[in-house]
């Protein structure tokens, strides 16, 4: 099982997508300073997450999301939760 997930920076207001196999043990990396990608805008909160059996699939979404296409349906479902 892998996870795509939606990370919001308490800090900046930004958000931040990524894809894990064990999002309890990525959060606390981000949280903690571990991710240099992250480390100047935590701490960071947990605000959606989408759960795929193929973690090809998984990757794939991440990198869609990444895309204007796919900030815009990613923003779309966020709001609609």
């Amino acid at each position: 099982m892998h996870i795509v997930y939606i990370l919001k920076s308490l800090k900046d207001d930004k958000l931040y997508i990524g894809c894990t196999s064990n999002l309890e043990k990525r959060l606390k990396m981000h949280n903690d300073g571990h991710v240099f990608s992250t480390k100047s805008r935590r701490p960071f909160e947990l605000i959606y997450h989408e759960k795929y059996e193929d973690k090809y699939e998984a990757y794939r979404m991440e990198k869609f999301y990444k895309t204007a296409k796919g900030k815009k349906l990613l923003k779309e479902k966020i709001n609609s939760i």
